[in-house]
C-alpha cells in the first residue's frame, strides 16, 4: 500500500508552494472566459471595459479557487488511490484538511467581496457560480448528467458576468456557443477518462451515449456559433471574416472530437495546446475574429 502514496515524504514541499498548487494555476486561464463577452462585442479597446473583466476574473479565479479547495478535501481519500490525484497537497499531506478549509474560506469571501465591488448583478452571477460548484464537489459530481450540466454551467455564468460586469449586452447566440462548447469538452473529457476509471460516475456512462451527446454538443455548438458569426454578413468587408472564422471553429471541434475517439482528450486544457491542428485552427479563428471584430 506504500506504493499508493504520495512521494511528498521524499521530497519535501513548503505549506506556501502547497497552498499554490492547491490554487491550481493551470486552471486559471479558464477566467479568460470573464473577457469572452466584451471581445465578442469589440469593446476591448476601451481601458474601462478591460478593467472591469479584469477585476471580474479575478474574483471568479478566487472562487473557483475556493472550490478546488474543498473538493481536494472531499477526494482526498479517493486521491490518494489515483497515480496522479495522489500528488495534490492534502492528499499528499502537504497541506492539512483543516488549513485547506480556511484558505478556502478566505479565497471565497475575498472571490464575492470582489465581484460585489462590480455590482449586485454580477454578485449574484458569482455567488450562484459558487453555490452550483459546491453542490457539484458535495455530492452531484456522481450524479449522471447532473455532473456535466454543472461543469458546462460554470463556463456559461462565467461568460455571462463578463458581459454583466462591463455592462455590454450578451448575445444569446454567444451563451449558448459558451454552454454547448463547454459541454463538449466535459463530455469529452468523461469519455476519455473511462479508460482510467478515475471517477465514480464514469460506470453510469455508455461509451455510446457519451458519443450521442459529443454529437449533439457539436451540433449545438457550430450552429450556435455559425448563427452569431453569419449575422454580420453584408455590414461590413472586415466583418465578412467572422463568417469565414466558422470553418477554423468547426475545424477545431472536429479535431478535438478525433483525439478523444482515439483515447485523448482526458485534460482537454492540454490536449489543446499541444496538437498543432488545434492550436492552427485556434490561431486562425482568433485571427479573423479579431480582425472582423475590431478593425471593421
Amino acid at each position: 500500500m506504500t506504493g499508493l502514496r504520495a512521494p511528498a515524504v521524499a521530497q519535501p514541499v513548503g505549506l506556501g508552494t502547497g497552498l499554490l498548487r492547491l490554487s491550481r494555476p493551470q486552471q486559471w486561464h479558464k477566467a479568460l472566459m470573464l473577457f469572452a463577452a466584451p471581445a465578442a462585442a469589440g469593446a476591448l479597446e476601451a481601458p474601462q471595459v478591460v478593467l472591469r473583466a479584469a477585476i471580474a476574473a479575478v474574483g471568479f479565479t478566487l472562487l473557483a479557487v475556493a472550490i478546488y479547495a474543498f473538493n481536494d478535501i472531499r477526494d482526498a481519500p479517493d486521491d490518494r488511490r489515483h497515480p496522479r490525484k495522489r500528488l495534490r497537497p492534502v492528499a499528499a499531506g502537504v497541506v492539512t484538511p483543516s488549513t485547506a478549509v480556511i484558505f478556502g474560506v478566505i479565497a471565497a469571501l475575498w472571490g464575492l467581496a470582489i465581484t460585489a465591488s462590480l455590482g449586485p448583478a454580477t454578485l449574484a452571477l458569482g455567488a450562484a457560480y459558487l453555490v452550483a460548484q459546491l453542490l457539484y464537489v458535495l455530492g452531484l459530481k456522481h450524479v449522471a448528467v447532473i455532473d456535466l450540466i454543472l461543469v458546462a454551467l460554470g463556463f456559461v455564468l462565467r461568460a455571462a458576468a463578463g458581459g454583466v460586469a462591463t455592462g455590454l449586452p450578451v448575445s444569446h447566440w454567444f451563451l449558448l456557443v459558451s454552454l454547448f462548447g463547454a459541454l463538449f469538452l466535459v463530455t469529452g473529457k468523461r469519455k476519455a477518462e473511462r479508460t482510467t476509471a478515475s471517477r465514480p460516475v464514469l460506470a453510469s456512462y455508455p461509451a455510446e451515449w457519451l458519443d450521442q451527446v459529443m454529437t449533439v454538443a457539436l451540433l449545438g455548438a457550430a450552429i450556435s456559433y455559425g448563427l452569431w458569426a453569419f449575422q454580420y454578413l453584408g455590414q461590413d468587408v472586415y466583418r465578412e471574416l467572422l463568417a469565414i472564422s466558422f470553418l477554423p471553429f468547426l475545424t477545431g471541434l472536429l479535431r478535438y472530437a478525433l483525439l478523444v475517439s482515439t483515447g485523448s482528450g482526458d485534460r482537454p486544457e492540454h490536449q489543446i495546446f499541444q496538437d498543432r491542428v488545434l492550436l492552427a485552427a485556434g490561431f486562425t479563428w482568433a485571427a479573423l475574429v479579431g480582425v472582423g471584430l475590431y478593425l471593421a
